[in-house]
């Protein structure tokens, strides 16, 4: 069914609005997926917070522009289906990732962070991303760990001193 002018017009904004606050875009061939399997595909993103949807490539090529993923325009070609992350960075490429191990037919064309395009190669790298709760935990072991250290540190003369008592003792009460 062709869109009228303003119906492309609200496709537009809309994508460029997710666009915007999308911190990674996916963009794949969907070329012998049957209906079964995009509705599968459409499930699974709608449960991962990602934003997926089929948009004619100039309609896309119009809503990246002036966006982070500007840099997209020239690997736009042929029918794809888009996805953006929502909350989690590496959301989209999971989705993808795992969808793809399930149907080989689903073929990565774009994989880009904001302002960098990267290699379709390059899904499984940020895939592998910490999610936010995990790349929080990370931090607050790192900014933990300097501080453990010096009470370890500083707790270290008095167990020493301790330790050299409790000998001392020791071998008094086996010389008796």
């Amino acid at each position: 069914m062709a869109l009228n002018f303003e119906q492309k017009q609200a496709v537009v904004a809309d994508v460029a609005q997710v666009a915007a606050r999308a911190p990674v875009m996916i963009a794949a061939e969907y070329a012998g997926l049957n209906v079964a399997d995009m509705t599968r595909l459409r499930r699974e993103a709608r449960q991962a917070d990602v934003d997926l949807r089929v948009v004619k490539n100039t309609l896309l090529r119009r809503a990246v522009a002036g966006t982070e993923f500007e840099c997209t325009q020239d690997s736009l070609r042929g029918p794809l289906v888009v996805a953006f992350s929502g909350k989690e960075p590496n959301a989209a490429a999971r989705v993808m990732r795992d969808f793809r191990k399930a149907s080989p037919k689903l073929e990565v064309k774009v994989v880009a962070i904001p302002g960098r395009l990267l290699g379709p190669g390059d899904l499984d790298r940020v895939a592998a991303l910490p999610t936010r709760e995990e790349a929080l935990a990370l931090l607050m072991g790192t900014m933990k760990a300097p501080i453990t250290k010096l009470v370890r540190t500083l707790a270290a003369p008095h167990t020493k001193l301790l330790l050299t008592l409790v000998a001392l003792r020791d071998s008094k009460q086996d010389a008796n």
